[in-house]
């Protein structure tokens, strides 16, 4: 029997209204494992209404009280580890030791996180700011939101939208993508026992349902983490009726290595953080500045560890040195190949750079050099296991390439002279800047960036605050 991926909507699973289902697919072996319902207008109005019936309440509840909540909901997720991440692999092609290890604990310690912050938001001192009159500031959830999360980290995405969202107040309609929506309803399924129904609903589909969840006019605010084109797609639909919008999208941040910095211990990291969860992360460290003096070191020791990084591919999901899974879908798989084959004739791809295997959606660990500030490999988001590596002679020249693209998210810079790497971090026109080290992110700091990689922040009380509306109140002191 034919397993289905149901939506989840007031507190219950719920079969589409339509019954259009869509077939979801292993990555690791290419085969399909369920299918989905596709949602409609009809599916999405449902979760909305309960969405709206469920805010009424939620948002009268003390932070006290969303915050014990969400601890339980931290628990959920602790408790059900190995289920989740067992469902993760199936849907992503993760490394089942590696997953639990860097992901669950992250998703536990984000959900307590926003669990506390509740009870801790901040606005400016009530106070007489004219004379006879006294001001304050109320800060209150906006409402219903509508979410959307990607394909590269379906349960973390999960958190980071419905963490800090609800812990503010507000009743939420999220939509996976559709390729990876079942932990995100298994989440919401999990933690029905502990949320009133309503508060989290999960709504699951193709990008007809996303664009749906956006133009419906009950959300007062949508909210995505994913590409340049669909945050831009939801902003222009959401600007026709004034929503609140936040945007996480993509990517394409610098690595600027000094010949000062330390080469071995550079890439050996710098591959983890560029081969992690093959390249399909916003802020992988796929696109290398390196000083012309050590560039053919630092070359040939990248190359090296590429070779040496093991892929799923070869050992299997289960084996605790695997690191590279496969690319998420068939379409990412023939994106990336493509830029492969387009690559120009003065650069040179050091190693890999082809399919691996014949099955699954595989690319092994790729290195490219020689490549010019102008080519499509360096200005475009390849998403995908492929490293490039551009030579630099000083400092100026390092800043201006590495700010030279249209994305603003993520970057890191490489050196023993902590001076100038706070001069790099002052003038690096991206969201986040790492010195030594590329891509540790904790729940108390912000993530997001500027320019087409969006505007919003996740984590840290940036993130929260993004989930509430400030009123001005002010009271006549007048006795009379």
């Amino acid at each position: 029997m034919t397993r289905i991926i149901r939506n989840f909507i007031n507190g219950e699973p719920v079969d589409g209204a339509s019954g259009q289902t869509t077939d979801l697919v292993n990555p690791h072996t290419g085969e399909v494992f369920a299918q989905a319902v596709v949602s409609d207008a009809q599916d999405v109005d449902r979760a909305y209404r309960a969405a709206s019936d469920a805010f009424a309440s939620w948002s009268q509840t003390t932070p006290s009280e969303r915050q014990a909540a969400l601890l339980k909901v931290a628990d959920i997720v602790e408790a059900h580890a190995d289920e989740l991440v067992a469902l993760e692999s199936e849907n992503t092609g993760k490394p089942i030791p590696l997953t639990k290890s860097e992901e669950i604990g992250p998703m536990v310690d984000q959900i307590r996180f926003f669990a506390g912050a509740a009870r801790v938001l901040e606005g400016r001192s009530t106070g007489e700011y004219m004379k006879g009159y006294t001001s304050m500031v109320r800060r209150e959830p906006i409402g219903v939101i509508g979410q959307v999360t990607p394909w590269n980290y379906p349960m973390m995405m999960a958190v980071w939208k419905f963490a800090p969202a609800i812990a503010a107040g507000n009743a939420v309609v999220l939509k996976p993508s559709d390729t990876t929506p079942v932990t995100t309803v298994r989440m919401a399924e999990l933690f029905a026992d502990v949320l009133p129904p309503g508060v989290l609903n999960v709504v699951t589909g193709d990008r007809s349902t996303g664009q749906l969840l956006v133009e419906h006019p009950r959300p007062d605010m949508v909210s995505i983490t994913g590409s340049v084109r669909a945050g831009m797609a939801v902003a222009g639909t959401a600007a026709a009726d004034v929503k609140k919008v936040h945007l996480e999208l993509g990517g394409k941040a610098p690595v600027i290595v000094f010949d000062d910095a330390d080469i071995a211990a550079a890439t050996e990291w710098l591959a983890v953080a560029g081969y992690f969860n093959a390249g399909q992360d916003c802020t992988a460290a796929t696109r290398v500045l390196v000083a012309d003096a050590v560039h053919d070191d630092f070359v040939a020791a990248l190359a090296e560890q590429a070779r040496a990084t093991t892929t799923t591919y070869e050992v299997g999901q289960e084996d605790e040195d695997a690191l590279v899974p496969p690319l998420n879908n068939e379409r990412q798989l023939e994106q990336v190949l493509g830029f492969l084959e387009r690559t120009p004739d003065h650069a040179d791809i050091v190693v890999g750079g082809t399919r691996l295997g014949d099955r699954g959606y595989y690319v092994p660990p790729t290195v490219v050099s020689g490549l010019r500030q102008d080519d499509e490999m360096i200005q475009n988001e390849i998403f995908g296991p492929v490293m490039t590596v551009q030579s630099f002679s000083d400092e100026a020249k390092a800043l201006e390439w590495a700010n030279g693209v249209k994305y603003g998210l993520a970057s890191s810079v490489w050196t023993r002279d902590i001076g100038r790497g706070l001069r790099m971090a002052k003038h690096l026109d991206f969201g986040a800047v790492w010195i030594n080290t590329h891509i540790p992110l904790v729940a108390e700091m912000p993530h997001g960036g500027f320019k087409h990689s969006g505007y919003g922040k996740d984590l840290s009380m940036y993130g929260l605050e993004d989930y509430t509306r400030i009123k001005h109140v002010m009271i006549s002191l007048d006795e009379g």
